[in-house]
Order: C-alpha cells, then sequence, then structure tokens
C-alpha cells in the first residue's frame, strides 16, 4: 500500500484526487494533507480520511483545525507553515505526492519531493515553468519521478512511444478549450468580469486557473511545461482550440500516425491513469459516448484575442529567465484582475511589460536564485499596476 501526500487538498485537484483514493483503499493510504487557509473543509478530510498529518500554511488556520479536531478521536497531527508542507512531502513514509498547490507556492514543497525520491504526480505547472532545469536537476539528483495530472500533458504521456522515449515523435499538439470567450469579439474583452471569466464552459476548476484558461496563458505555461516534461524543442509544440474537451493532446509520428488520447473532461480520469500507472484503475468517470457528442471541432487560436499565448510562446524560445519571470507576471495581474483593480486585457499588458523589463536576464541556476527572481518579476509586476489600473 502506497502512502499519498496531498499538496492543496482543498482545491479541485486535490478533491478529486481523494474521490480516486477513497475508490482504491486497498492501494493507497493518506498519510498527509497540505492546504493554505480552508480549514473547514480540511477538517472534513480530516475525518474521513485520517491522515497522519495534516498542514494549513496558514498559522491562524491550522490552530482553527487543530481546535476542531480535538475529541474527535483522530489521530491526525495538525501543523503550521511553508516548511512543514515540505516536511511531510519528504518524510520517509510518504512514498507518493500529489503536487497540486497552484503558483509559485507549490514550488518548494515539490522541490522536497524531487530531492528526497519521491513519486511526483505533477499537477502544479508553475514549479516546473518557474524552475524547470532546477527542478528536473533536483529530480534527477534524487532519483525521483515525474508522472503528469495535467490532463493535457496526461494525454500525451499516454500517447508517447514510451517513459522518457520520443523516439519517432515529430510534434506535441496540446488542446484547448478556448475558455468562456473563444467567439467573443475582441473588442468587447475590455468589459470582461471576473465572473464571467471564471465561469469555464466545461471544466471545474480554481478561480486562477479558470482566469488563466480564458485568456489561453494556461495552454502557454503548459506549452513551456511540455518542452521540460518531454523534451521537445519549441518549434516541435503546437496549440489546437478544440471547444468540445474530449480530445485531451496529441502525438504526430515522422510516419505520419496521429495519436490521441480521448474522454470526458474530468480531472479523474488523469489522476487515477497517474495513481494506477502503469496499471488503469478505476476513476468513477462515466464512459464516453462518441455517438452522443457527434462531433469533434478544431480550430487555430485567434493571436489577437489571446495574446498571452503569444507570450508564453516568446517566453519558451528565449529561454533563460523568461518563463519565469512570466510566471511570476501573472499571478500578480490575474490576481489584480480577480480584485477588479485591472481589465481583463490588461492581463496581457502587465505580462508584456514585465516580460520585457525581466525576461533576458540570465537563467537562475539554484532554487535561491529562483525565487529571488520570482520576487523581482512581482515587484516589477506590483510597481507597473498602477500605469495601466483604471
Amino acid at each position: 500500500m502506497k502512502q499519498l501526500t496531498i499538496l492543496g487538498s482543498t482545491g479541485s485537484i486535490g478533491e478529486s484526487t481523494l474521490d480516486v483514493v477513497s475508490r482504491h483503499p486497498d492501494r493507497y493510504r493518506v498519510f498527509a494533507l497540505v492546504a493554505n487557509r480552508n480549514h473547514a473543509l480540511m477538517y472534513e478530510q480530516c475525518l474521513r480520511f485520517a491522515p497522519d498529518y495534516a498542514v494549513l500554511t496558514d498559522p491562524d488556520s491550522a490552530r482553527a483545525l487543530s481546535a476542531a479536531l480535538e475529541g474527535k478521536g483522530v489521530r491526525t497531527r495538525v501543523l503550521a507553515g511553508a516548511q512543514a508542507a515540505g516536511e511531510v512531502c519528504a518524510a520517509t513514509e510518504c512514498d507518493v505526492v500529489m503536487a497540486a498547490i497552484v503558483g509559485a507556492a507549490g514550488l518548494e514543497p515539490t522541490l522536497a519531493a524531487a530531492r528526497t525520491g519521491k513519486t511526483i504526480l505533477l499537477a502544479n505547472k508553475e514549479a516546473i515553468v518557474m524552475a524547470g532545469p532546477v527542478f528536473l536537476n533536483a529530480v534527477q539528483a534524487g532519483g525521483a519521478r515525474i508522472l503528469p495530472i495535467d490532463s493535457e500533458h496526461n494525454a500525451v504521456f499516454q500517447c508517447m512511444p514510451a517513459m522518457g522515449s520520443r523516439d519517432g515523435v515529430r510534434r506535441i499538439v496540446l488542446t484547448a478549450s478556448g475558455g468562456p470567450f473563444r467567439s467573443m469579439d475582441a473588442e468587447a474583452m475590455h468589459a470582461v468580469t471576473p465572473e464571467q471569466a471564471v465561469a469555464h464552459p466545461n471544466w471545474s476548476m480554481g478561480r486562477k486557473i479558470s482566469v488563466d484558461s480564458a485568456t489561453m496563458m494556461n495552454k502557454g505555461l503548459e506549452l513551456i511545461e511540455a518542452h521540460f516534461l518531454f523534451g521537445m524543442p519549441p518549434e516541435s509544440l503546437d496549440v489546437v482550440i478544440h471547444p468540445q474537451s474530449i480530445v485531451h493532446s496529441l502525438v504526430e509520428y515522422v510516419d505520419g500516425s496521429l495519436l490521441a488520447q480521448l474522454g470526458n473532461p474530468d480531472m479523474r480520469t488523469p489522476i487515477a491513469h497517474a495513481l494506477g500507472w502503469p496499471d488503469r484503475i478505476d476513476s468513477g468517470v462515466s464512459m464516453l459516448d462518441l455517438a452522443l457528442h457527434g462531433r469533434l471541432d478544431f480550430e487555430r487560436p485567434d493571436p489577437v484575442r489571446f495574446p498571452c499565448l503569444r507570450l508564453a510562446r516568446e517566453a519558451l524560445s528565449a529561454g533563460a529567465a523568461a518563463p519565469c519571470v512570466l510566471n511570476a507576471a501573472n499571478e500578480i495581474a490575474v490576481d489584480a484582475f480577480l480584485e477588479r483593480r485591472i481589465r481583463f486585457t490588461d492581463i496581457a499588458k502587465l505580462n508584456e511589460q514585465v516580460l520585457d523589463a525581466l525576461g533576458a536576464s540570465a537563467a537562475p541556476e539554484s532554487v535561491a536564485a529562483v525565487l529571488a527572481l520570482d520576487a523581482e518579476a512581482r515587484a516589477c509586476a506590483h510597481s507597473r499596476l498602477a500605469e495601466i489600473q483604471r
């Protein structure tokens, strides 16, 4: 039986992971749950799964959880702080880490898992985007294994010839739903509200990743992630809009074959694939009825409507510091939009300004350098917010 730590247990990926785990009590046991401050949901998860540890990085929330669990007969030990998150990932009892904390906050605990040779189910694309070479070096040095959880990268993984091989592969094609504004007039996008941006037509996701999907920055970050995960050059990576979200990605071979992975848009499918790999296990997802859907459509992304995708491609081609800078700027921009301090179309403007200012910096070669560059890019983004705020 494998012992599992879930980083981001109260988010959508974390909850889906627990749903899959609950179907296979003979295969997995929850060792630790980690979240930021949602102590109410963490309380319910602790009662149901009885982990050894529950970590809330916010100290006040950790105290609230500890008080709520007192006298409930649960052996769970409550810890607080970011350092504790890394400690439960590195613990000798832990075998597998689901890395599903959104944004840069997930980098350090995921690195702790890499250094100690865990199997990492990677749902936090930002960790590899902002620290690609540093992260992969830690994986190699620690003897860790990465299994991708993003539906697109998991689909590519399923269609590739073998683990770590790209023999005969010519191109990887990531699919994108196009989000809620796929057909909206570009001028009308200036008035988009946060409520509209987080209303994804196919997927149930957190607010930050939903906005990234609406700008297609999410797909841009996935291009960068695919470059690092599969060792493919930028020119061999492509994106196609597929509104139905049934084909999750495709791999093109030199003989003209194009292999695709299809399934209903439910994150439990890639989660179950990675949890069970190399076996196949039940995910709880209903089987795909192609006749019911009737058609599968594909179109090219509109560069005018989705400038963030262009920026991500530029960052990928530039390499060095550019991916880390873009990721940091985007986190600040999305937060500002969700707080109604900038317009939807200002997200791309802020990202481009920060990328122009810092994207040509030297590549960070250590975790400390990555975090310093991330902080510098965030400070730059904050300083430029006033220039574009309404």
